[in-house]
């Protein structure tokens, strides 16, 4: 199932040329992580302290087909998939609101892995997530 996240890009979100710069990109995907977290009713100071479970990005990328710039409308489509019961991946497509809004301006994935803080082995992850994950 997908999950649309929307946003203004902001001139801290910016190089010095006047476009997203690469690694801000991949923080507004996580933004949208968050989000897709908070509507799955998930307590983010819970699921982020790291007491009981971490869950960190194993791996990035990201591809950018134009610019996004100070002032710019986007929406982030986030859509996730299972890779094992403790291993996700999550694909983020970027457009703008309202300029060709069907040719995405990046897309990106992280895959993240779910753990046991203390012993450092894979956990189970939140029923909240999984029943996510599974609804196609």
């Amino acid at each position: 199932m997908s999950f649309t996240y929307h946003r203004t890009i902001h001139f801290k979100d910016t190089d010095a040329a006047g476009v997203v710069y690469f690694s801000n990109a991949l923080s507004i995907c996580h933004e949208a992580y968050e989000a897709l977290l908070e509507t799955l009713v998930i307590d983010l100071k819970s699921y982020f302290s790291g007491k009981t479970l971490a869950v960190p990005i194993v791996h990035a990328e990201i591809d950018f087909m134009r610019p996004m710039h100070c002032g710019d409308q986007i929406y982030v489509a986030l859509s996730g998939t299972m890779q094992l019961e403790n291993t996700f991946t999550l694909k983020y497509e970027m457009f703008h609101n309202d300029l060709d809004a069907d040719r995405p301006i990046a897309t990106a994935s992280t895959r993240h892995v779910a753990i046991d803080p203390l012993t450092r082995k894979r956990s189970a992850l939140p029923s909240e997530l999984l029943q996510w994950l599974a609804m196609k």
